[in-house]
């Protein structure tokens, strides 16, 4: 059985590991119990009662958190040059195409999301090996593959994230930061949950959201109880 660290006990003896609580509980409590010495992420598991393996109850869609994630989202967009200045005044990190593209074939994966136009699409689709695994390909149900590029940096860069259900059926993604107000992280998971609630596939039976985890970097997992979301 593994030793618990000092900062381990502590943080195991302010919550019960055995109860549920409710989101805007977990919210005030993750921030007790997180002890990295880092502004650590907080990030909600969602477990959903689909099967992913079927098209017809893959779940995935993008929100945005009213208050943001709190890290710094490298945008790279690739575009044509007519496009290249509304990137930029928009917050683009990286800017270009065929530049890039060759940057990628070459392993360069250093960026958070990849924007792009329909009419470069075949030029990034040669990138699906190497940008598929990672999350990273453009989508247009995403919003990322679009001829308004200032509008969509502009969203990527205030907050706006992409999920999707994996294969166990689980929904990860980030809700924020511990230094964040309780309130703060409490708005962004409700608005992160809701919007899952509401992509809710028709041809998914039985209970839809079977459990939720909220946890920071380094911290215990706390249980949300489902009825308070």
């Amino acid at each position: 059985m593994a030793v618990l660290t000092k900062k381990q006990k502590d943080a195991v003896s302010k919550y019960d590991s055995t109860k549920k609580y409710s989101l805007k509980e977990t919210c005030a409590l993750i921030k007790e119990i997180s002890n990295a010495k880092f502004d650590a992420s907080v990030d909600v598991a969602i477990r959903l009662g689909v099967d992913p393996r079927k098209a017809n109850q893959m779940v995935r869609g993008t929100v945005s958190l009213p208050h943001g994630t709190g890290k710094d989202t490298k945008v790279l967009v690739l575009c044509t040059p007519d496009k290249e200045e509304e990137a930029k005044a928009a917050g683009a990190d990286y800017v270009g195409l065929d530049e890039y593209v060759d940057k990628i074939k070459g392993g360069w994966t250093d960026i958070d999301v990849i924007i792009t136009m329909p009419s470069v699409m075949g030029k990034v689709g040669a990138l699906g090996r190497i940008l598929g695994p990672r999350g990273l390909m453009p989508n247009p149900k995403t919003g990322t593959v679009t001829m308004e590029i200032g509008k969509a940096v502009t969203e990527v860069k205030a907050g706006k994230i992409d999920f999707k259900v994996d294969k166990y059926g689980i929904i990860h993604a980030s809700v924020g930061k511990v230094s964040f107000d309780a309130s703060k992280l409490f708005e962004n998971s409700s608005e992160l949950i809701q919007t899952i609630i509401k992509l809710k596939p028709a041809a998914s039976k039985g209970t839809y959201v079977k459990s939720v985890f909220m946890s920071s970097t380094m911290s215990p997992s706390v249980s949300i109880d489902e009825k308070s979301i």
